[in-house]
């Protein structure tokens, strides 16, 4: 009996022989084609003229008949249940950008009709992306993220030493951060935008708009009457309450992440919302929160009285603890 390796040797003395030696006879082999009546093997298709036209022609078929993508709905996380009645869930919507709302350090927001492409049902958006690249520089400090975690410490790494990984994950927490706050908000019945969908990085919102279709105003833009601004400030209060019965804090709160929509006071930007029972800082935040939101009021003309941020802080922390 032949021993395994003679076995070996005899196989690839054969192969040898029909594949010829040399640089050749590599190259014989390459080019031999398996069974004669197989077609000939592009090995680079793109040289191909047919074959790019053909595949030209399919890009065509499968890009949507207007705008400039397929609706990302099916694929991406959702907002709470019941979704608004206002909203297009269909796979075959089409998704169109329109244009710039904002640029922050951050993160942009851009302005998206979805919209069913026989000219039915649609629905406006506001795309807020977290932007990853190296020129994005988040102000946000790690004292916001106490309490927050990811379980592997190959990322907890890639996010400490700001690697192209790891500036990723971050975009993508602090929308996941976000989503999140806005959903339970949602839910709970505060004053903020319907959370639609998160996709990484992008979160995606009701686009509140005014009656002429402009965007709803910052409420740093208004000059408000007296009536007018007292009536802002108490409902700055009561989703205050809100927010502090849920256990949070806004983080960053000003009069520039205050929108007033028809009238109505909505709160936004929301990433670093601050867990107030879990963030040994979070009085902190709080307090910074209450100090600037009161001192825009208080320099518009409220009366100090009403515009008091000791007060304010007061009430917020026994709605938070149950005081």
């Amino acid at each position: 009996m032949r021993s395994h390796e003679h076995f070996l040797d005899d196989d690839f003395a054969d192969f040898d022989n029909m594949a010829g030696s040399g640089r050749g006879g590599r190259r014989a082999a390459r080019n031999h084609q398996r069974f004669d009546d197989e077609p000939p093997r592009h090995r680079r298709p793109g040289t191909d003229p047919e074959f790019e036209l053909e595949r030209a022609d399919a890009e065509e078929d499968l890009a949507p008949p207007d705008g400039d993508r397929w609706s990302s709905w099916d694929g991406a996380e959702h907002g709470p249940r019941p979704y608004p009645e206002w909203l297009v869930t269909d796979s075959g919507a089409v998704d169109a950008e329109l244009g710039a709302l904002k640029s922050g350090k951050e993160a942009d927001v851009f302005l998206v009709r979805r919209a069913l492409p026989d000219g039915g049902r649609e629905c406006l958006l506001a795309a807020k992306r977290y932007r990853s690249d190296e020129h994005r520089m988040f102000h946000r400090h790690a004292g916001y993220q106490e309490g927050r975690r990811v379980r592997r410490s190959r990322e907890t790494r890639a996010m400490a030493g700001r690697t192209a990984f790891g500036r990723s994950l971050l975009a993508d927490q602090w929308a996941a951060a976000e989503f999140g706050a806005l959903t339970r908000l949602w839910s709970a019945g505060a004053p903020v935008p319907y959370p639609v969908q998160r996709m990484g990085g992008e979160v995606m919102l009701e686009f509140l708009a005014e009656p002429d279709g402009s965007a709803a105003p910052r409420l740093a833009q208004l000059r408000p009457e007296p009536d007018g601004l007292a009536d802002l400030w108490a409902q700055l209060v009561e989703a205050l309450r809100l927010l502090a019965r849920a256990g949070l804090a806004h983080g960053d709160l000003s009069a520039y992440n205050l929108l007033v929509h028809r009238g109505r006071l909505m709160l936004i930007d929301l990433p670093q919302v601050v867990d107030l029972v879990g963030n040994p800082r979070g009085d902190e935040f709080l307090r910074r929160d209450v100090r600037n939101i009161a001192g825009w009021f208080a320099a518009r003309g409220l009366p100090a009285s009403t515009a008091d941020p000791e007060e304010l802080f007061r009430l917020l922390v026994a709605e938070a603890f149950g005081m």
